[in-house]
């Protein structure tokens, strides 16, 4: 059963920096795009960045120029380095990876930053 942990999320001052980590267990096959999505509240999900496992990378409009998504294939984990975070960069970011053509997500992980 593939499962993803995510890590590195909490509470920074604006300006500020984090580090998220998803690392992906349990799948036998490769792993093609893997990516961030965001939910702040009383809105709906949405894209941060992905990375296809060719490592070409895509980002959202509202991050660019801040944040960095990287993966490690050899220890199955997608990375988002999140710098000069804004107060409304605060949401729940979810890992995202797709496997053999299915979604799988992560359970979320609360980033929270004070103005």
């Amino acid at each position: 059963q593939v499962q993803l942990v995510e890590s590195g999320g909490g509470l920074v001052q604006a300006g500020g920096s984090l580090r998220l980590s998803c690392a992906v267990s349990g799948s036998h096959f490769g792993i093609n795009a893997m990516g961030w999505y965001r939910q702040a509240p009383g809105k709906q999900r949405a894209l941060v960045a992905v990375i296809s496992s060719g490592g070409i990378t895509t980002n959202a409009d509202p991050v660019k120029g801040r944040f960095t998504i990287s993966r490690d294939n050899a220890k199955n984990t997608v990375y988002e380095q999140m710098n000069s975070l804004k107060p409304e960069d605060t949401a729940v970011y979810y890992c995202n990876v797709n496997i053999l053509g299915h979604d799988y997500w992560g359970r979320g992980t609360q980033v929270t930053v004070s103005s």
